[in-house]
């Protein structure tokens, strides 16, 4: 197996989607912020002192999915049709459940706008409530499925 952002020469570069057709595709990744209860709480009952940190959260996320190719090197820019950002309070974690979907329709995919898009928002949850709870981590970066293109469809939990 080749790598796509290779030359035969071995030096990094973009790949051509010039002869490829424009195509519906969806992506969808997923992560989460863990935390202590207590800063769930200030979260849940929103009164966290920075402000409203899920709508922060959520338009931060849609934010970087339209600048993936500006912080991502080698990612296409792409006409995004679509980006949602869902964030759900889990008293069992504790912590919130991110979930990032995007859509386009184009030449290439859009798993990097999704991967971006969920781990922007859980920066923005981590920046927001950094001053209650510096033990905050970060976890289960990942695809969890995508649609559209020459590799089909791929789904996973």
């Amino acid at each position: 197996m080749s790598l796509t952002h290779i030359d035969a020469t071995g030096a990094a570069r973009m790949v051509d989607v010039s002869d490829k057709p424009a195509t519906v595709r969806d992506a969808t990744a997923a992560c989460h912020v863990t935390m202590q209860a207590k800063t769930l709480a200030l979260v849940t009952a929103g009164t966290a002192k920075k402000g409203d940190v899920l709508a922060t959260a959520r338009i931060a996320g849609i934010m970087a999915a339209k600048r993936t190719s500006d912080l991502i090197p080698l990612c296409h820019p792409l006409a995004i049709a679509a980006v949602t950002v869902e964030l759900t309070p889990d008293d069992k974690l504790p912590g919130i459940r991110i979930t990032a979907a995007v859509r386009t329709t184009g030449p290439t995919g859009v798993e990097m706008e999704a991967l971006t898009a969920a781990s922007v928002a859980a920066l923005t949850i981590y920046d927001m409530l950094k001053a209650a709870d510096r033990a905050m981590r970060i976890e289960a970066l990942r695809v969890i499925a995508k649609s559209g293109g020459k590799s089909g469809d791929f789904t996973q939990g």
